[in-house]
C-alpha cells in the first residue's frame, strides 16, 4: 500500500513544548561527536556569547522526531513504519538551539510522491521557540518502500 497523497498540503497540530536540557545536549554533542566546547561546557558556551551550552545543529531532529510520529499514527496518511528509510534530511536556523530552550514544532507535509513504486514524503517540521520565534525549520524526506521491495 502506497502512502495517500491527499496527506500532502496537511498540517498537524503542534507539539507540547520540548525542554532543552544540558544533560541531553551533552549526550547527544557526545552521540554525535561534536567536540566543540560550547556544546559541553557552560563558561565555552557563555564566553562565545550564548547563554546556556549550544546544541549541535542535527539536535533538532529530537524535536522533529515528535511531529514525524505524528505522521505515522496518521491512519489516513497510511505509512507503514516497517518500510520507511530516511531519505534526506535538512535544516535551516534562525538561531542555535540552546539549553533551556521551549521548543515546540508543527509538522507540515510538503509532499507525496509516487517514484517506481515507492512513496516519497517529504515533511516540513517548523520548530519555534517559548515566544513562538522561529529557530530552526526541519525538513525530512522519507522513503516508504513498496510493497514487495
Amino acid at each position: 500500500m502506497s502512502v495517500n497523497p491527499e496527506v500532502q498540503g496537511k498540517t498537524y497540530p503542534s507539539t507540547p513544548p520540548y525542554l532543552v536540557g544540558r544533560e541531553k545536549v551533552r549526550e547527544f554533542a557526545q552521540a554525535t561527536l561534536a567536540t566543540a566546547p560550547v556544546h559541553t561546557s557552560v563558561d565555552a558556551a557563555r564566553a562565545a556569547g550564548f547563554g546556556d551550552l549550544v546544541a549541535p545543529p542535527t539536535f533538532a531532529v529530537v524535536v522533529q522526531e515528535q511531529t514525524l510520529a505524528q505522521l505515522l499514527a496518521d491512519e489516513e496518511a497510511g505509512v507503514d513504519f516497517s518500510r520507511v528509510v530516511h531519505g534526506d534530511q535538512q535544516f535551516s536556523f534562525s538561531r542555535p538551539i540552546i539549553a533551556g530552550d521551549e521548543l515546540s514544532a508543527t509538522l507540515t507535509i510538503a509532499s507525496v510522491k509516487q517514484l517506481g513504486g515507492h512513496s516519497m514524503v517529504t515533511a516540513s517540521s517548523e520548530i519555534v521557540d517559548a515566544s513562538g520565534a522561529h529557530v530552526v525549520t526541519a525538513i525530512s524526506t522519507l522513503v516508504v518502500r513498496g510493497e514487495g521491495e
